[in-house]
């Protein structure tokens, strides 16, 4: 038989068979029912879609408004990333003369690959859980995960074509500080997510290790962005130094053009971290999703929801 406590009495709670979740407003009680992972709803259901920043979706489960100005910023950060990559190749086709993988340009194959790798899409790979704030847990996961995979394998192209441009011209590897913080930036990001993909998406990892490395994992991903922005800046100055040099102070279209581009980087890694920094336009837990983690926790460890 499942306990049931009054609403609005307390947190979630164990039960017998499953785990009694309470939402905050007394006029409903949500339960997970263990067996069948199903939601069942009781109380007024009209004047919920207005309470507590809780709406009910067309399957009939709870769901949480989104803060009124986080689509504003979202939308501005695609728009800064959007001109980013844009600009990025208008610079490399007006003053680089395009991309090629079998001739001179196949240098220019870096910084476009990198601008789409490591900034652009791992930027939005970031975002996915403000932005899918009542999609189910998993698909999240995995729309997360992939974003970071195409990151990972555009900047791999990245990084193969200038090596092999440096081995065919007979530069030397390695040696300025771009290049140091780039391979820096690229194994980090690897190993983040290697890491990354062993605890959340591969069965078999228990919860409480799950929750004991979630805050390294979100701290260590934004470091790592930021890291990827700075050392696209440093490489954006590299390349235009080599270039222009004495030039680079006299106002040259090309500086003014790299300096704009150098602008809109920093800009999109601000919007980004911004949006990431606010407590307030975190993904919210799902009443299910938080109960049946509970629930599986006490199920497969024996501990209980509290002791963390």
């Amino acid at each position: 038989m499942k306990q049931k406590r009054e609403a609005g009495t307390g947190p979630l709670c164990p039960t017998e068979f499953g785990v009694s979740c309470l939402a905050s407003s007394p006029r409903m009680e949500l339960l997970v029912s263990h067996p069948r992972s199903r939601l069942f709803l009781w109380g007024d259901l009209g004047p919920l879609l207005q309470d507590d920043g809780l709406g009910l979706s067309m399957e009939g489960r709870a769901t949480a408004s989104t803060p009124a100005a986080l689509p504003y910023y979202v939308a501005f950060s695609q728009l800064l990333g959007l001109t980013l990559v844009a600009m990025t190749g208008a610079w490399l086709g007006l003053y680089r003369g395009g991309i090629a993988w079998e001739s001179h340009l196949q240098f220019n194959v870096h910084p476009l690959c990198m601008a789409i790798g490591l900034i652009f899409l791992q930027g939005d790979a970031l975002l996915v859980y403000r932005v899918f704030r009542n999609e189910a847990k998993r698909t999240t996961k995995v729309l997360h995960g992939l974003l970071h995979v195409f990151a990972l394998i555009i900047a791999l192209v990245g990084l193969v074509a200038v090596f092999d441009y440096h081995r065919k011209k007979g530069y030397a590897d390695l040696y300025s500080l771009h290049s140091w913080c780039g391979i820096l930036v690229f194994v980090l990001y690897f190993v983040q997510w290697l890491v990354g993909f062993s605890f959340f998406l591969f069965p078999g990892v228990s919860f409480s290790l799950r929750s004991r490395y979630r805050a390294s994992h979100i701290f260590f991903g934004a470091t790592i962005f930021l890291l990827s922005v700075g050392t696209a800046l440093l490489g954006l100055k590299e390349a235009l130094l080599f270039k222009l040099g004495a030039k680079y102070s006299l106002f040259e279209p090309e500086g003014v053009l790299g300096n704009v581009l150098g602008l809109l980087l920093a800009c999109f890694g601000g919007v980004v971290l911004y949006i990431l920094t606010r407590p307030d336009w975190k993904r919210p837990p799902q009443a299910e999703e938080q109960a049946l983690s509970m629930d599986f926790k006490t199920l497969t460890e024996g501990d209980s929801p509290g002791s963390q």
